[in-house]
């Protein structure tokens, strides 16, 4: 079984290829532009470089969120694109999860993305050797609402993700969490086709997929909150 998978949620693009339990390929680019500048031409080197063709891929995958609300739909874009080519099956993973399966060692792991305003994505899960269990479901809150997270994990905590920094300020002197520079250079593309492989019975048409933002974007909040103010001063 061949998957390519690739990431657009957060500030690197990245793209890997897996076969049959190896990655055979993984580049992630962090060079300031635009997903819509690089992705493609990601997955175009992959495959050149392990000299498959896209009709030799058996799935496609990606991260649908959480994440960059504009990265995740750059990403599902390309993934319908080249799906839609020659019939490829797509798996849509959570962008947590296929942190938490780029983590090069066992061990427990919180995974969070930076949401702005002291708030992150985050997700508990222990990595072992027989696969990745979630310990907690993906949730946008303030960073201090994951301490019931980081209590039911015994042992070292590793941190993944951009926001694994304010994870650690927040909890440094509580919980025994690894300081999160450790892993700030791991690429996430073959999270992604790992994840992908433990979920591929719930490969889907990619025309059907959809971002899962867990929140409404600033657009959204701010316009919320303008009608909310209104009717309120409406009575």
């Amino acid at each position: 079984m061949k998957i390519l998978g690739f990431d657009s949620a957060g500030k690197a693009a990245g793209a890997a290829v897996w076969d049959d339990g190896t990655i055979l390929y993984e580049a992630n680019l962090r060079a300031g532009l635009t997903h819509s500048q690089t992705l493609l031409s990601l997955c175009e080197q992959a495959l050149s470089q392990t000299q498959l063709r896209l009709s030799d891929i058996d799935f496609m995958a990606l991260n649908l969120g959480p994440g960059s609300f504009t990265g995740l739909r750059i990403g599902l874009a390309s993934a319908k694109g080249l799906c839609f080519a020659d019939d490829i099956p797509c798996i849509g993973v959570s962008t947590l999860e296929s942190l938490a399966y780029a983590l090069p060692v066992e061990g427990n792991v919180l995974c969070a993305l930076d949401a702005r305003r002291r708030e992150v994505y985050a997700a508990g899960f222990r990595r072992t050797s027989g696969g990745v269990f979630r310990l907690s479901e993906d949730k946008a809150a303030p960073v201090e609402a994951l301490r019931p997270v980081l209590e039911q994990m015994e042992g070292p905590i590793y941190l993944m993700g951009d926001g694994a920094h304010l994870v650690y300020e927040q909890f440094a002197k509580e919980f025994p969490v690894c300081d999160p520079h450790l892993l700030s250079g791991q690429g996430t593309a073959a999270g992604v086709c790992m994840c992908a492989a433990s979920h591929a019975a719930q490969a889907l048409d990619a025309e059907i997929l959809t971002p899962d933002y867990l929140r409404l974007s600033q657009a959204q909040r701010e316009r919320a909150e303008r009608l909310a103010a209104q009717q309120q001063a409406n009575g």
